[in-house]
């Protein structure tokens, strides 16, 4: 998007308009603020529970670690920079600051979908194989999935984030709600499509890869439960609705968003940017809720902790009055 008027060689500041339309911006931002400390409380409880009990420390619960990891990361890029934006009106970004929010957010994008697809595998090897999933998925093996997952994305999303870079911009504003790879591209000197073309390979990849491999296992599982003893369907029944409610409040804010772009409906700006924020913080906003609620280990020791406050005074009367006496 060239602009002869305003040329620019080099630019130390983004200035975010996304929300320059909006009258209720404090609302909005204390919305967003609260749905982040959720975000932060919840998976920080997740980490903490497991990660502190030696029983936990399972191929599962390494799994369900990683996506707190990812979810921690990939809302606190967007939420801050919102957050600053509606409630500090800090609206301007340093450039290399903006360059590293578009990679760490585009990073959480996609090792969310990776973490998916591991915990997804996970699932049809426990349903397949179940006298040698103990064998086969170990906590090793799972740690070295993990580790060659985050790996592709870093290099992924390396080359991405250098693409972004790489450009000249014309004018110093982003009129989307934080930065990413492309609001910098739509804003910049050069034709934009061919460098669109780059972000739609980025994300055809999860959806028309790894989503519909996602839908097959879960396919075979919800098969597989059919054969299953009425005990151990209805235990498995809640497993798997668990990674359904996960993968769902991830991949349905962006295959709405294709589906209404693919069948020709023009997208306000408005619109645009509320796709974003949703996709942005509905995931990790579910996931550490639905894992709390619906994982037995885990809502177990949540309970635990929270009997064992409850209890504890009444045995320091019991003993101060066995003192006394």
């Amino acid at each position: 998007m060239a602009n002869d008027n305003y040329t620019v060689k080099k630019i130390d500041n983004f200035m975010i308009t996304g929300f320059d339309h909006l009258q209720n911006q404090k609302l909005l931002g204390f919305l967003i603020l609260i749905s982040y400390m959720f975000i932060l409380l919840g998976n920080g409880i997740n980490l903490c529970i497991i990660s502190t009990n030696r029983h936990l420390h399972k191929p599962m619960y390494i799994l369900i670690c990683n996506l707190a990891v990812v979810d921690i990361m990939y809302s606190s890029t967007c939420s801050t920079t919102m957050i600053s934006v509606l409630l500090a009106e800090v609206k301007t970004v340093s450039y290399y600051s903006c360059i590293s929010r578009t990679y760490f957010y585009h990073l959480g994008d996609l090792t969310e979908c990776m973490a998916l697809t591991l915990m997804a595998i996970d699932r049809i090897i426990a349903i397949k194989l179940p006298l040698r999933y103990h064998s086969i998925v170990t906590n090793v093996r799972i740690v070295l999935l993990i580790f060659l997952a985050w790996l592709i994305c870093f290099v992924a999303v390396g080359f991405l984030t250098y693409v972004a870079d790489s450009l000249t911009y014309c004018q110093p504003v982003i009129k989307y709600v934080f930065c990413s790879y492309s609001a910098l591209v739509r804003f910049s000197c050069v034709d934009p499509e061919p460098y669109f073309a780059i972000s739609t390979i980025f994300s055809m990849w999860p959806l028309c890869g790894q989503f519909p491999f996602i839908l097959c296992t879960y396919a075979f599982l919800a098969y597989s439960v059919t054969k299953l003893s009425n005990s151990s369907r209805k235990q498995m029944i809640n497993t798997c609705l668990s990674h359904i409610i996960v993968l769902l409040s991830y991949f349905a804010p962006k295959i709405v968003y294709i589906l209404l772009t693919r069948i020709g409906v023009v997208l306000t700006l408005t619109e645009r940017n509320a796709i974003m924020i949703v996709s942005s913080l509905v995931p990790p906003l579910i996931n550490p809720t639905v894992y709390c609620t619906r994982t037995k280990e885990i809502r177990k020791r949540l309970l635990d902790i929270f009997l064992r406050k409850k209890i504890a005074p009444n045995h320091l009367k019991i003993s101060s009055v066995n003192l006394l006496s």
